[in-house]
């Protein structure tokens, strides 16, 4: 296990998270990888598309595997104009993990979770690092990410 799972091991023990973390032989940098890794369908995933406003807000659109985040649809939830996306120096600055290995909580953030995200009983996000994954009920992914449910799919 690398320090970046460790971390987030600490975090869901710390804060009380109730999830599965697991970590795979196999990457699981994209959604397909993922899905292979364990047996599980791309329904399953979400993704954490960061972005950032232009007040230097650290702001993550949490979508299903199959779909893509709107930056319009996330400015438009806040009332801001549209942000960017973070690049990969940015995401592992301000989350403190690597791209493709982000959780969906853990971190300073404004979580926004699409609606198609809750119709899953249970989800799986990044678990630190691109091979490791958090599976969770999307009930406990709420909790822990504090995050807004509205719409920011395109």
């Amino acid at each position: 296990m690398n320090a970046y799972e460790m971390k987030i091991k600490e975090y869901m023990s710390l804060h009380h998270i109730q999830a599965e973390h697991l970590v795979l032989e196999q990457s699981c940098h994209s959604v397909q990888e993922a899905a292979i890794a364990v047996q599980g369908s791309a329904e399953q995933f979400v993704k954490n598309i960061c972005m950032i406003d232009e007040q230097n807000r650290f702001i993550v659109a949490i979508v299903k595997g199959e779909d893509r985040a709107s930056t319009t649809r996330v400015g438009k939830a806040l009332e801001i104009v549209k942000p960017r996306l973070a690049n990969e120096t940015e995401v592992l600055e301000r989350t403190g993990y690597p791209a493709g290995g982000v959780p969906s909580f853990g971190f300073d953030a404004l979580f926004l979770i699409d609606p198609k995200v809750t119709e899953q009983d249970v989800v799986y996000t990044g678990g630190g690092s691109p091979h490791s994954l958090i599976k969770l009920a999307v009930t406990e992914l709420l909790r822990a990410s504090g995050g807004e449910v509205v719409r920011v799919r395109k």
